[in-house]
């Protein structure tokens, strides 16, 4: 059985780059295009990880991780691995991303290998 990953991003070559990344390494890719959307994703099916940029249309992606931390409807989200992808660089981000509540802030461009990294950190080989 495979992890499934939802990856909240309005770009979609980031999307596709991602997906493409994900399912060569056997991850189901599920992708919402706004925090709002990505709220309802999350409490809605079974995700075992959620991989966040923090520029969305709607509300952005710390007020996203805020909510799925708070999640009254599924309590699970408070402790779903949250990976933090922006192109925001500047001093403080990161910091403001792991307060929000996910776990690892990356930047933009995407690095593949340390994405892979990062989430065979978070969810080991299923036997």
């Amino acid at each position: 059985m495979a992890y499934t990953v939802l990856y909240i991003e309005d770009n979609p070559d980031n999307t596709v780059l991602v997906k493409r990344a994900l399912e060569s390494r056997g991850y189901i890719f599920t992708n919402a295009k706004t925090g709002l959307d990505g709220v309802t994703q999350a409490e809605s099916n079974e995700v075992d990880l959620i991989l966040l940029d923090i520029n969305l249309p709607d509300i952005d992606g710390y007020e996203v991780a805020k909510r799925l931390r708070s999640s009254a409807s599924k309590t699970k989200l408070a402790t779903i691995p949250i990976i933090a992808i922006t192109a925001n660089a500047l001093k403080g981000d990161a910091e403001k991303a792991l307060h929000a509540g996910c776990n690892v802030y990356m930047s933009k461009p995407i690095n593949i290998r340390e994405l892979w990294a990062r989430l065979e950190g978070f969810l080991p080989k299923k036997d």
